[in-house]
This record gives C-alpha cells, structure tokens and sequence, in this order.
C-alpha cells in the first residue's frame, strides 16, 4: 500500500493512517445501524462497549489478554505477507506451539522457572515453526499454494491434539480431553501477581509480545534475511535477478511466522489454563490475518489493531451481557465487520482517497514549480 501511495502521488500517512480509520469508522456505522434496527441506541452500545474494555482494571486486563494473542497471530501473518505469503495456518502452528509448551511444562516441572521459561518459549517456537515448515517447502519447491496447505494443517493439528488428549496425555481417571495441571511454579506470572490490579487473565507473556514486536521490526527492516524476504515478496524476478532465492526466503518466512504464531501457546497454557486442552488456539489464528491488514504488517500497527481487537472482544462480552437484544451472535458479526472491512473491503475506500489527496499532492507540485 506504501508503494501505492508513492505511485497515485498520495501521502503516505493517508494510506497508513487514514485508511484504516476510514474501514474501521464504516464498520462501526454498518454496526451501529443494525442495532439501531433492533431498536437499541448505538451510542449506549458503544458506550458499554468502551467501558467493557477500558473503564474497569479487570476489564483492562481482559482486553490486554486478548491483545497478547493477536500481537502473536498478527506478527505471524505480517512476516509471511511481506514475503508474498497469504499464512492462514497461524490456528494450527499455535496449536503445535502450545503443545510444544505443554510437554515442557510436563516433564521438565523439576527446572526452575529461569530456566523453564526460556525452554518454553522455544519449544513454542521450534513446534510452530515445524508445523509451518513443511507447507512453506511445498510452496517453495513444488508450487502448492500455501494457503491450501495451511488450511489442511489446520484440521490434523486439531485432530492430532484430539488424539493426544484423549488417548496419551490425558490426565488418568478423567473423561474430560485434557491433561493435568502443570506445576505451579512453572506458571507465567499474572500481572495482578506483580503489582496491585485487579485479577485478570493478562500475564508476562504481553513483555515477551512486545519483544516479538521489536524482534520483528529489526529482521524484517534492519537485516539482510529481511531485506531478502521483502525483495521477494514485492518482485520474485528481480529478486532471483539480484542472485536472492525466492524458495529460501519462501521457507524462511514461513518457518518464522509459524514460530511466531506459536508463542501464543505461552499465553494461553503458560499464562492462563495451565494445562494441555482442546481449541485454546479459539479463532486468534484466523482474526489475527485482519490483526495485521489494519495494521498495515508493521508491529506498531500490529499493537494497535492487536489492542483494537482486544477490546472488541472483551467490550463485547460486556454488550452482550448489559443489552439481552445484543446477543454474542451480533457481537461476533460486529467483530466479523470489523475484519470484512480491513481485509476484503480494505481499499473500498481507496479511489476516493486517491481523487482527494492525490489531487491536492499534484496542486503542492505545481505551485512548488
């Protein structure tokens, strides 16, 4: 999009910054119209909404919870785009991240947590990254689209962990498919274990997002791997011109994004359940694609739609709760407006920005001359 900025002559904050509000004002409009057709006020809605994520500390931590599984999904997502990949495997790589944390947190209880944190989180990362390695060598050396491959992973990640739990992990004497509660100790500090807040699900696993972020913003922008990984994704030809593989750099982004994608397995079973179970990965894999479109595939403003979603879903727990008319259901499709109009309605709104700012761009050129 910042490339075709600098083609129509637009500014590129418009692109960046504007855009993305645009979408994210006309879902919201679309929103709130349908609840006004039920008969609600749309401004009580949002009202609920907004408090629901930010007015109290223990919803605060909720959407802070929530924003530290997109920041994972939507930095897996944004390092594959900028290879010309379209990942949407990130529900299955977490879901082999989070076993990957799981069997540590099982059967290396005797370390202490200085040392069982950082095996952890690469496991997480190794098991994520195995997961995602294969599909990125199929694209690489035998044309499969990856996005074929990564849905097909998705369904046996999900199936394997059915099998596991239910036959292999799962704790004995139990019916439930799950397995037993890893030792304390190994447990990811809660926030409200650090300082004085109010309980919540956010733990130390949103420092280790954030050092994900500047992880990310360093390799892709300040490396020579990351230079490598954005030739190919915005040329092939002119990459394989300059003497770059595309099918290295293929593999390459696609082992990291998996890798990324399953730190989330630190989160939720380092962080919150504290045990093996089924579906922890709930849909993140899947929002975080729109997680990174809004965020234009930069961490900065990966965090920001991370946060954006974050609240969304938690506000919207609290909506649905404070107006009975606005069932989960409606939440759940305000939330899937929301992704429509930053992903497949992304550039809806381009034209006209185009005709607005490209016009008064061409102005400022003449009258500089």
């Amino acid at each position: 999009m910042a490339g075709a900025a600098a083609n129509t002559g637009v500014p590129r904050w418009v692109a960046v910054g504007l855009l993305p509000v645009i979408n994210l004002l006309a879902a919201f409009l679309v929103s709130g119209l349908v609840i006004l057709a039920i008969g609600e006020n749309p401004l009580r809605a949002l009202a609920i909404l907004l408090n629901g994520a930010f007015g109290y500390q223990e919803g605060i931590g909720f959407t802070l919870y929530f924003t530290t599984n997109f920041i994972f999904t939507g930095l897996a997502v944004a390092v594959a785009f900028h290879c010309g990949l379209f990942n949407i495997g990130g529900e299955g790589q977490a879901t082999l991240g989070g076993l990957g944390v799981g069997l540590v947190l099982l059967y290396l209880d005797f370390l202490p947590f200085v040392l069982i944190l950082p095996v952890a989180i690469a496991a997480a990362v190794v098991f994520g990254a195995a997961w995602s390695y294969l599909p990125g060598l199929l694209q690489a050396k035998r044309g499969s689209h990856v996005v074929i491959t990564t849905i097909m992973f998705n369904f046996i990640a999900s199936a394997l962990m059915v099998y596991l739990l239910s036959q292999i992990l799962i704790k004995p004497g139990q019916m439930s498919p799950e397995s037993r509660e890893v030792a304390q100790h190994t447990w990811m500090p809660f926030m409200h274990d650090i300082f004085p807040i109010a309980r919540s699900p956010w733990n130390g696993s949103f420092i280790v997002a954030l050092l994900a972020c500047a992880f990310l913003w360093v390799f892709v922008w300040h490396t020579r791997w990351g230079y490598e990984i954005r030739t190919v994704g915005a040329n092939a030809s002119a990459a394989v011109y300059a003497g770059i593989s595309p099918s290295r750099n293929i593999i390459l982004a696609m082992v990291i994004s998996g890798g990324l994608a399953g730190m989330l397995g630190v989160n939720e079973i380092m962080g919150v359940n504290h045990r093996l179970i089924l579906n922890f990965s709930a849909g993140y894999g899947f929002v975080g694609i729109a997680v990174s479109l809004m965020g234009r595939n930069h961490p900065v403003g990966i965090v920001l739609a991370s946060l954006l979603f974050g609240a969304l879903f938690q506000g919207g727990a609290d909506l649905a709760f404070e107006i009975p008319k606005i069932t989960r259901e409606m939440v759940v499709f305000i939330q899937g407006l929301v992704i429509l109009f930053a992903g497949a309605l992304e550039y809806l709104f381009w034209p006209f920005l185009v005709a607005v700012f490209g016009r008064e761009a061409d102005t400022a050129l003449a009258a500089a001359e």
